[in-house]
């Protein structure tokens, strides 16, 4: 029997809707709205289409959206001086620095500089560190996102063998704390890993998250099991696909993402969750 699909689009579009009537609420109740900055640096297409993308769900939602396009030749001394302007602006709760970077700045070293409390995207150091010691505050998006999506299976993910396919700091090693909260037991394989195969074939749950196309083959799921497909690319057809051999996982698994409509719809909505989320705790510190 196929698997079921983890529709991320349609969850995302529920979550949207709460999320704007939550900030319409705030907004009658003479308010101001919650606002997000994005900077983009350089002129990568990819993140282009990312940051609009990012735009246009603020406006839908009723997130004041602002993004600053800095030239790709900007100093990192410029960059920072930047984020320092914006961790002292009273009307941005969440600062988003889209990735990657123009390889003269150091990405670390921005991130770090976010306010933490309005690091929506939930890379600074110190978000990470309070995630590792099981007392999440903003957390990153895409784990966070496959989170809401893995609960709508109803399954217990306590004592579930996970396998995390990719070690990045923006999926894969958040992803692992995230389903360690949980209660998995969680494999990261990465770049040395001996046997990729081994691991996943008796997984209850895989994530891939590598950006290769059908690097995990269909035949390698186990029976029944959740498969969440993080990675995606465009085929020189122009056609979108991820990580995973969909059509033939899908005869196997309980449970699939597809893709495109499956994690990234999902790690937008968690972004202007994370968004609200910041504004929230900046009110109550303005009123305490």
């Amino acid at each position: 029997m196929p698997a079921q699909l983890l529709d991320g689009k349609q969850l995302a579009a529920t979550r949207r809707q709460v999320i704007r009537q939550n900030i319409e609420r705030y907004r009658q109740g003479g308010q101001r709205i919650p606002g997000l900055t994005v900077i983009l640096v350089g002129e990568n297409p990819a993140s282009a289409v990312y940051v609009e993308h990012k735009k246009n769900a603020c406006n839908e939602v009723g997130i004041l959206s602002h993004v600053h396009r800095l030239d790709g030749n900007v100093t990192q001394e410029e960059l920072l001086a930047l984020i320092h302007t914006l961790n002292h602006d009273q009307t941005v709760d969440g600062i988003l620095v889209q990735l990657p970077l123009p390889k003269h700045i150091n990405e670390s070293e921005i991130v770090s500089h976010i306010a933490v409390h309005k690091d929506v995207d939930g890379f600074h150091p110190e978000n990470v560190g309070w995630l590792m010691l099981r007392q999440p505050q903003l957390r990153p998006c895409t784990p966070q996102g496959i989170m809401d999506l893995l609960a709508l299976t109803g399954r217990q993910l306590r004592g579930m063998d996970a396998v995390i396919i990719g070690a990045s700091n923006i999926v894969g090693r958040p992803m692992a704390l995230e389903l360690l909260l949980a209660g998995a037991t969680v494999t990261v394989c990465h770049r040395f890993t001996q046997d990729i195969k081994k691991h996943v074939e008796r997984a209850d749950l895989v994530i891939s998250a590598v950006g290769k196309p059908h690097l995990i083959k269909g035949a390698w799921i186990k029976p029944d099991a959740i498969v969440v497909d993080v990675g995606i690319t465009r085929l020189a057809n122009g056609q979108l696909t991820g990580d995973i051999e969909f059509e033939v996982a899908a005869q196997r698994a309980g449970w699939i993402t597809p893709v495109p409509g499956g994690v990234g719809p999902m790690t937008v909505v968690k972004l202007l969750e994370n968004t609200l989320t910041a504004y929230e705790g900046h009110e109550n510190r303005s009123t305490s």
